[in-house]
């Protein structure tokens, strides 16, 4: 992870102005998941019968759900100057999300490219491309971690003639 002095006090900066109001955001960002990409739904079985937007964004468990994705993208966000520190935070967020939950990485992405769509509109694209940079490095390193999650299981499966 190589974020200048710069950088860090950009992403930091953008990141407060979203952070600010974590509850709404977070369930914004959740419900626009559960909507344009609908099969991230089945992750949640406690929201699985929830078909409106109105409804996801009225659910104390999206909006809790939503409170604590953002709380855990404000821990990263503190430590961008500090990678042991960061990846103290990912890593152990990867492997739960890859052994336990066994969410398809591909919705690291997803989730991350609805918050910098959020920021673009909400505070412009200056926003957005101030934190491209650590939604990338958040994707990388949790894709990189469930791999290596995954790797074990696969190794365990192989069968030798």
């Amino acid at each position: 992870m190589s974020f200048s002095e710069a950088e860090v006090q950009s992403a930091r900066g953008a990141w407060e102005k979203i952070y600010v109001d974590a509850e709404d955001n977070g369930t914004t960002v959740l419900v626009r998941m559960f909507t344009e990409h609908p099969d991230t739904k089945s992750y949640f079985t406690h929201f699985k019968g929830m078909d409106s937007a109105e409804e996801m964004k009225q659910s104390d468990q999206v909006r809790g759900h939503g409170k604590k994705v953002f709380t855990a993208i404000n821990d990263m966000v503190q430590h961008l100057d500090n990678s042991e520190a960061f990846l103290g935070i990912v890593n152990p967020l990867g492997k739960k999300h890859a052994t336990q939950l066994k969410i398809d990485p591909k919705n690291f992405r997803i989730i991350c490219d609805i918050i910098l769509q959020l920021m673009e509109e909400k505070f412009g694209g200056d926003c957005k491309a101030s934190f491209e940079k650590v939604t990338n490095e958040i994707c990388t390193h949790l894709n990189n971690v469930y791999k290596e999650a995954a790797a074990p299981a696969q190794r365990g499966t192989s069968s030798s003639l």
